[in-house]
């Protein structure tokens, strides 16, 4: 059982947490709720005690016998501070310790996760960033807000991420440790299937869910980067901490890559972009004929993204390309590497039971250097950081080069 402190500070976000404190207690977690003197005015200490099954602690001098200023940050071996307002960032950028709760990040060894929620306006003011910053540096994980609703009419980025992202997040920071071997790096992650109209009514698509790629853009968020996740048609939680780009086509796929990819390090070409669009969309709903047969649909060919961003790839940057293939899946990726110029290209078998919509995914990682890993039936979270893993090794090996230079 994990010991982790829950931090909550004041503000409307606070109720969100008590579906966060339920998600680690009923995943056997044992968690002691650390509350502010403000949050307390959105959501009271019964509410707290009840749903932790334990004491809430809220005030230095309460039990002082046992020093809980001390002990508290002692014990965790993880604490999440959701909300985190721009109030608590900033005392624990400048190691202001205040109250039980900030003596308790001071006193904390364990990984720390802040999950904001604020107005845009605060999050964007230049001191909240440079505090952000600090943090980050420090160590500490500071989960980029969503995008949405905030107070009142207000929407905008500020808004804290779903409880149920920020715990995925939060249980893979405790896995990994203080291990943020993708910190500074901007990582790209495509995801989801594209879709092509036919007409107002009708598409061209495929089986794609988007799992793997959300996979990875939450594995390479837990690991440091920044990340920028370019989703096609996907019907998943946003994931806590990447900046999500929500596309249709491929077209605009392409134009949302292309321009992440060009201040980027790393892009992961997990998406599934159709092949072939139609060659003209009809403007109204095709309807049948009085034959019973319908008229024929010419097609086009959509263009290649990641043979594009492997063209134009500088030497510091890496590609990794998936080939999804239902037959000769390895010889048809060999040749895919080298078409698309990628460092690395994750190979699958896929099918209508097979990857597509599945939570399991068996690959082979081929790399531009000649390397071969098979990797047997693993949880697509698994699969995330093996990929991520092979990308972390090739960036290494362009540091190491670049000092030998």
């Amino acid at each position: 059982m994990t010991e982790v402190v829950l931090g909550v500070c004041g503000g409307i976000a606070a109720y969100k947490a008590c579906e966060l404190l339920r998600l680690f207690t009923e995943s056997g977690h044992g968690v002691r709720v650390v509350p502010t003197a403000s949050a307390l005015k959105f959501v009271g200490e019964p509410t707290w005690a009840a749903l932790s099954g334990r004491p809430v602690a809220t005030e230095v001098f309460h039990d002082a016998h046992e020093v809980p200023h001390v002990r508290i940050g002692r014990a965790a071996e993880l604490v999440v501070v959701a909300p985190a307002t721009a109030d608590i960032l900033a005392k624990a950028a400048h190691g202001i310790a205040d109250d039980l709760l900030t003596n308790t990040l001071l006193t904390a060894t364990c990984p720390i996760v802040y999950a904001p929620a604020m107005h845009t306006e605060m999050w964007e003011n230049p001191a909240t960033r440079a505090n952000v910053a600090t943090l980050r540096e420090r160590g500490a994980f500071v989960i980029e807000p969503a995008v949405g609703r905030l107070t009142g009419r207000d929407t905008g980025k500020g808004r804290l991420p779903d409880p149920a992202a920020i715990f995925e997040y939060a249980v893979r920071v405790h896995k990994r440790g203080l291990d943020l071997d993708l910190a500074g790096r901007h990582v790209v992650v495509t995801a989801g299937g594209t879709r092509e109209p036919l007409d107002p009514v009708r598409y061209l698509g495929n089986r794609s869910s988007g799992k793997q790629g959300y996979a990875l853009a939450k594995a390479a968020v837990a690991r440091g980067a920044r990340v920028t996740l370019v989703a096609a048609n996907v019907a998943l939680p946003d994931p806590a901490g990447a900046d999500v780009v929500r596309v249709g086509t491929t077209e605009e796929l392409r134009k949302a890559t292309v321009e992440a990819f060009a201040a980027a390090d790393v892009a992961i070409m997990a998406a599934a972009p159709a092949d072939f669009r139609p060659e003209t969309v009809a403007a109204q709903k095709i309807k049948k004929t009085d034959s019973g047969t319908p008229s024929p649909i010419v097609l086009t060919t959509n263009p290649d993204i990641a043979a594009e961003l492997g063209a134009s790839k500088r030497p510091d940057q890496i590609l990794v390309a998936f080939a999804a293939e239902t037959h000769a899946a390895l010889e048809h990726a060999r040749a895919k590497l080298v078409k698309k110029r990628a460092d690395l290209i994750v190979v699958n078998e896929v099918g209508p039971d097979l990857v597509f919509g599945q939570d399991h995914n068996t690959v082979t990682l081929l790399g531009a250097d000649g390397s071969t890993g098979t990797f047997g039936q693993l949880p697509k979270d698994d699969v995330a950081d093996v990929i991520l893993d092979h990308v972390v090794a090739r960036l290494d090996a362009q540091v190491g080069h670049a000092r030998q230079g």
